[in-house]
């Protein structure tokens, strides 16, 4: 196990500490906060558990903090959640089967749960449930008894009927005995010698039960009864359910969540009152009288329905991203497996999510609209941003292209026209994403163009307001978003050896456009996913194996190009980058690097050569929901990258923003530099492109000198022979690459 140290009352203020490389003030979350699992209330605060990370509401004072992790959780993906008020420790359960112990002195990442022998289902943790010192945890095996002060697993009960494992849907501690609700029965065992042996359960009650919880009384239920539990008596309430999503009993109390009504009992059985969310609700919690809703698509939500949750996204699926026009975003939620632009439908049929600049904009369409979604690219107008056009890939309902409008004064999307991209059939025509000139002229790139078998790009012809699809003779059935870089669009075709640049010779009506075509004799080695273009004007093509780099490449693709492969030195050995790993996403940083995403490997960091590491990001030892990321974005303004994964998005602020040939705001961090606090290197951000640096002492002798042409530069203390300086101011001189711009800056060591 491991631990990350973190400030005392951490479900007070969710304040933390940096530790291990995990989480640092450079990472920040952009998850949804909406679908509530769990929550439990703490003298008039309440601590909520979501799909993806943790928060609290101060009811008093209206006060919302989160906790994810970006700021101190291991993982994504919660399953269970629960919070003991006493103790001020919280269970965060994940569907990999790991737990986080959220204490006052740290959050502990627990890896270990015990497996039953033989079992090879699903590891997810169905429930958790604290009662004093100790949590009983529901998996698909059974169960199993934690200690929260050791942080450790006791006693776990495997559930096997006739060679099978039960899960254990959820479960309770209630005076000495661990009760358990299965799709069998509710089972009892006293927490004692013979506790594991499931052969001595008690079967208190046969049926298909789902849902548990005790605190001084015990209740249970099905999907549409709820009972009380009373020495050893079952005693069903008199109201019929529908869908009871949970059972939630306080002292004196039982609220039983049903759908989209919850309802509230003494713990005799009398009826004390209901109310609705007007929405599907996961939990419910009774508090001074009033119900507050634990909603699956808004978050907390009172009696009058106002909303309390973090802002984020209405959902974490998400899949590309398109930052613009100073700080607002435009996701799209869609996807592909498998070489196809289509993923397994998605229930929530989720759209695109909006950020104004300043909040998350769910367009409401998106709730009441019956087609299915599966939008693989969303793009605001450059001629005006306030229309977005989105491509809907689904071949089961409303394949085409939309055009929405954003209302501000209301904060919601209108709808203002749907293009059918002339689609004789569901296999023609397919839209998937677009691009924008430097004339604001609007391009889309089409799949399954002539009976399934060609490529065609689809330019907006702003007058007659139509896509007007022009096939390209390439058999070729799937493509990527175009990228424009020197007049041409450039379209990855990841079901095809191919990379194709279109030419359309300024024009959007004319018939003379011209594609050219790299392929497998150019030395492209597969299917190719994505293209980016570094500041020489280099593209860096990314494909199924690996990477390859065609310099000058607006003029060389129209000379039938041969393309090259990055080459780096391996414990003395010469090696591709990248060689047979399958590439994602490409982005070039405002210092020429490259930030690149390999399929389950997660993001690589590399200098302008790529021949250079500079950082490697995973989901291991950093904020990453997953090694798979689907998407980079950077804002060349600010340094700010956007890492994209079906599981959510989080940003990581670089140190590169708006190179230029002269200095930008030159910062240096830390400083000072305090050795017991900090023993890494001393960023200097800001530079020109290329930056001359010389570091003197008080004295003004030479410490140190360097070149920098990446926007920034890391200073590891040392001077010229090598070693670290004495305690003292230090100061920076700088001067760009033709000595016509200049910077300084002063650097504080303590030792």
């Amino acid at each position: 196990m491991k631990k990350l140290l973190i400030s005392l009352g951490i479900l007070a203020t969710l304040q933390l500490a940096d530790a291990q490389n995990i989480t640092s003030k450079k990472w920040a979350d952009m998850f949804s906060y909406n679908n509530v699992l769990a929550m439990k209330e703490d003298n008039g605060k309440i601590i909520a558990g979501t799909e993806n990370g943790v928060f609290y509401y101060n009811i008093s004072s209206g006060e919302i903090s989160k906790l994810s992790k970006a700021s101190g959780l291991h993982e994504v993906k919660i399953s269970a959640f629960d919070y003991d008020p006493q103790s001020k420790i919280a269970l965060v359960g994940y569907q990999s089967g790991a737990l986080d112990v959220i204490a006052p002195d740290g959050i502990t990442y627990i890896v270990d749960i015990p497996l039953a022998t033989g079992y090879t289902g699903s590891k997810r943790i169905n429930h958790i449930s604290i009662t004093g010192d100790q949590a009983v945890i529901s998996v698909g095996y059974g169960v199993s008894i934690f200690k929260l002060k050791k942080k450790e697993f006791a006693d776990s009960a495997f559930f096997v009927i006739g060679g099978t494992f039960e899960a254990s849907n959820e479960a309770t501690i209630f005076g000495n005995k661990v009760y358990s609700v299965t799709n069998t029965g509710l089972k009892s065992h006293e927490l004692n010698t013979t506790f594991p042996v499931f052969t001595t359960w008690t079967t208190e009650q046969t049926g298909n039960f789902k849902h548990i919880d005790s605190d001084g009384s015990l209740s249970y239920a099905s999907t549409t009864t709820a009972y009380l539990y009373n020495n050893g008596t079952s005693t069903p309430i008199s109201q019929t359910f529908t869908n009871v999503k949970d059972v939630v009993t306080t002292s004196g109390n039982v609220t039983v969540t049903d759908n989209n009504r919850v309802y509230s009992y003494a713990d005799n059985g009398n009826f004390i009152g209901s109310a609705s969310p007007g929405e599907e609700c996961n939990t419910s919690v009774r508090i001074s009288g009033k119900f507050y809703f634990g909603t699956a698509l808004s978050g907390i939500k009172n009696e009058n329905s106002n909303i309390f949750k973090p802002d984020g996204p209405a959902f974490n699926y998400s899949y590309k991203i398109r930052p613009f026009n100073d700080n607002q975003l435009l996701v799209s939620s869609g996807g592909r497996e498998g070489g196809f632009n289509f993923r397994i439908e998605n229930p929530r049929n989720p759209g695109f999510y909006y950020f104004n600049g300043s909040e998350w904009v769910y367009p409401s369409y998106f709730a009441t609209h019956p087609n299915t979604y599966n939008i693989l690219d969303a793009m605001a107008d450059p001629q005006d941003p306030s229309i977005v056009f989105f491509s809907n890939y689904s071949i089961w309902a409303g394949m085409g292209v939309y055009k929405m409008k954003y209302n501000p004064a209301n904060k919601d999307f209108d709808f203002v026209k749907y293009y059918d991209i002339d689609q004789p059939s569901i296999y023609i025509n397919r839209p998937v994403g677009f691009a924008a000139d430097d004339k604001n002229n609007i391009f889309l790139s089409v799949a399954f163009n002539v009976e399934g078998s060609n490529v065609a790009m689809a330019p907006y012809k702003r007058d007659t307001d139509e896509f007007l699809v022009k096939t390209v003779t390439l058999t070729s059935s799937a493509v990527q978003a175009p990228v424009f870089h020197e007049g041409l669009l450039w379209t990855a075709l990841p079901r095809s050896q191919h990379i194709m640049a279109y030419d359309y010779k300024g024009t959007v009506a004319t018939a003379d456009d011209t594609a050219y075509i790299i392929g497998a004799e150019n030395n492209l080695p597969a299917n190719t996913l994505a293209v980016a273009f570094d500041k020489d004007g280099d593209a860096w093509i990314g494909t199924d194996l690996g990477i390859r780099i065609l310099p000058n490449a607006a003029t060389e693709v129209k000379n039938n190009p041969t393309l090259e492969a990055v080459v780096i030195e391996q414990n003395g050995l010469a090696e591709e980058l990248f060689r047979d790993s399958q590439i994602l996403a490409i982005e070039v940083d405002a210092g020429n690097q490259k930030w690149v995403a390999v399929d389950g490997g997660g993001v690589y960091y590399l200098s302008a050569d790529g021949e250079r590491t500079i950082k490697h990001f995973t989901r291991e030892n950093s904020p990453l929901p997953t090694n798979s990321v689907t998407d980079i974005k950077i804002d060349k303004k600010t340094g700010k990258v956007y890492f994209v994964t079906y599981d959510g998005i989080v940003t990581y602020q670089g140190d590169v923003a708006d190179v230029t040939s002269n200095f930008g705001n030159v910062l240096v961090y830390p400083n000072p530099v305090v050795y017991n606090q900090f023993k890494g290197k001393v960023t200097i951000k800001g530079l020109a492109e290329v930056a001359n640096i010389r570091i003197t002492d008080a004295a003004g002798n030479i410490v140190h000198s360097a070149q920098a042409r990446t926007g920034y530069y890391e200073w590891d203390l040392n001077n010229q022979k090598g070693k670290r300086v004495a305690s003292g101011i230090y100061f920076v001189l700088m001067t760009n690459e033709d000595g016509t711009d200049k910077a300084t800056a002063k650097i504080a060591v303590v030792n």
